[in-house]
């Protein structure tokens, strides 16, 4: 069997001419090469270069051979050179996850911006409220808003705040508000899928940061936290989702507040990546541009110390 690396000395010393050469270019002694280059040629029981104190030139076989395995091996030079220079900016594709919403509170402007700035980037979206497996996926970071489920994936919170409880100015006109989660629990609330049942649990985090749970149903669910604030909106029910999603609701009144006490315990809005080891340095530029930017808006970020999750 050839050793290839036997097959790359005798290309440089070939293009070269020249052992001492050579041996300059690979950083080893020029003996070294030429016992290496005669071991090449005893394995192809022929010789490949004529030897001389002025002079070398390749042989027949020689030229035949450097023929054949030159230019091969000349682009794996190139192809590892270029990966050591792209190596040191930002480059290749980012495969992101994240839930349908994601681009209601993370503009494209910062995606432009990102782009121009990194040029060798290439960003591909995977927008679904379902939560990508990072490995199965092939998912290089992933935003998750609510609690992280226990795994080896490396989380950095962004977020820990959430919207709580909020309906629309008409649901509230035609049914009143609950005073407290037992009456809450007879209202109409859109909400994901049921648990169990006809029920859907809500952990609230109430006064003096003590958490409970009520049970709640509604006519209206989805699996899309778009489609659950546009029902609240429309008059369908009470909704409890992220203040990412709702700012804009609540700012122009469509929606108000809910019991306002209670907060759904444990969400936040987290960026999470497989593993922090050897991680692509356009992964790294394009999680701290994203931080960077959602630490600016209205809510108020936590510490940017990354957690293993257990």
């Amino acid at each position: 069997m050839l050793d290839l690396n036997e097959v790359a000395m005798f290309v440089q010393v070939a293009r070269l001419g020249s052992f001492a050469e050579a041996a300059r270019q690979l950083r080893m002694p020029s003996a070294t090469v030429s016992r290496r280059i005669q071991q090449l040629e005893a394995r192809l029981g022929t010789r490949l270069m004529q030897r001389s104190t002025r002079k070398l030139t390749l042989t027949s076989a020689g030229q035949t051979f450097h023929e054949r395995c030159g230019p091969a091996v000349e682009e794996l030079i190139e192809a590892g050179q270029s990966h050591v220079a792209g190596s040191q900016a930002p480059s290749g594709p980012i495969r992101v996850a994240a839930s349908a919403s994601f681009f209601e509170y993370f503009e494209m402007e910062w995606v432009s911006a990102f782009i121009a700035a990194h040029p060798l980037v290439q960003l591909d979206f995977v927008l679904s409220d379902v939560p990508a497996d990072l490995i199965t996926d092939r998912i290089d970071v992933a935003f998750r808003i609510g609690p992280l489920p226990d795994s080896s994936y490396v989380a950095r919170r962004i977020f820990a705040s959430y919207g709580g409880l909020l309906a629309s100015p008409a649901y509230l006109a035609a049914h009143g508000a609950p005073t407290n989660l037992e009456e809450l629990s007879r209202h109409a609330c859109v909400t994901q899928p049921p648990d169990t049942g006809n029920f859907t649990t809500w952990r609230l985090q109430g006064p003096d940061d003590v958490e409970e749970e009520v049970r709640v149903r509604g006519a209206f669910t989805s699996n899309m936290q778009v489609a659950l604030r546009e029902a609240a909106c429309a008059g369908l029910g009470i909704v409890a989702l992220p203040s990412i999603l709702t700012a804009a609701e609540v700012a122009a009144g469509r929606l108000v507040p809910v019991l306002p006490q209670y907060m759904r315990a444990g969400r936040g809005l987290s960026v999470v990546y497989p593993s922090r080891q050897q991680r692509p340095l356009a992964v790294s530029a394009f999680v701290d541009m994203a931080v960077e930017k959602l630490s600016l808006q209205e809510w108020t970020p936590l510490s940017s110390a990354e957690t293993e999750t257990a």
